[in-house]
């Protein structure tokens, strides 16, 4: 019944806001992912991004103006990875926050040597523990670059939600049935031993650094990887891609 409830609400706010599909079309057309939703798979997304939109809110950061087609690309770029999970993985929070470019959190920051600094560091995204998205306008149009090379901070900070909703950002999300917690544990381990390796070695990394700086940013860098760079992945990481496109419930190979 409170399913019913919700899906009646949802509906009832999206006639409210009334974005029509050719607004919804205009402001992901240059995001070259969006190529890869046809048909059905399309219209669902369309759905669930007006869904997003009637459950968050989207508030400025920093006095930034945003638009609807911005909400609405940014709404969309949420929802690519919970297509085939259900926006009810993103219960417990209500926020995007929406700055222009990147931002410096305000609240202290204890730095690799110890030192405790006043502010944080320059970000492009959070994602606050039951609390916020926070997002750079900037960042998110770099996704859309026709050079981006597997990176989109929306898709990473919207990973560390879904990381979240078990014992925190840890890099072990909550798996459905029949995944196995063991393999799932080996496989990034592997894998990050191998990115580790080739970092101190000066090679060429699978995934971007970043994901060094812990489990959960190596689980959210990968989920960019699965979703902009699906092939190069799967390349180098095979059985990786496969853990993620079962925990994902797309891109099976």
């Amino acid at each position: 019944m409170f399913a019913a409830w919700k899906n009646w609400r949802d509906a009832r706010r999206v006639r409210k806001m009334g974005y029509t599909r050719q607004e919804w079309e205009a402001a992901v057309s240059d995001w070259p992912l969006m190529a890869r939703f046809e048909g059905e798979e399309r219209d669902a997304l369309f759905a669930l991004s007006l869904r997003f939109l009637a459950r968050k809110s989207i508030a400025s950061g920093g006095g930034f103006v945003y638009t609807d087609a911005m909400c609405l690309k940014v709404a969309t770029m949420a929802c690519v990875p919970i297509l085939y999970l259900g926006l009810d993985w993103y219960d417990g929070w209500y926020t995007v926050i929406l700055y222009e470019g990147a931002f410096i959190p305000n609240r202290p920051h204890l730095s690799e040597d110890g030192v405790v600094h006043a502010q944080g560091p320059v970000l492009a995204g959070e994602a606050w523990h039951q609390g916020p998205v926070i997002l750079s306008w900037d960042a998110i149009c770099d996704a859309c670059a026709p050079d981006n090379v597997a990176s989109n901070v929306v898709i990473h900070e919207m990973s560390h939600k879904l990381d979240m909703r078990r014992n925190g950002a840890n890099g072990r999300p909550p798996l459905h049935r029949g995944m196995n917690p063991k393999q799932w544990h080996d496989t990034f381990t592997a894998c990050w031993e191998e990115l580790l390796s080739d970092y101190q070695h000066h090679r060429p990394m699978p995934v971007d650094a970043y994901a060094l700086t812990g489990p959960g940013e190596f689980f959210a860098v990968c989920s960019e990887a699965f979703f902009e760079g699906p092939d190069q992945l799967y390349k180098d990481w095979p059985a990786l891609y496969r853990l993620l496109a079962q925990f994902y419930r797309q891109g099976e190979r």
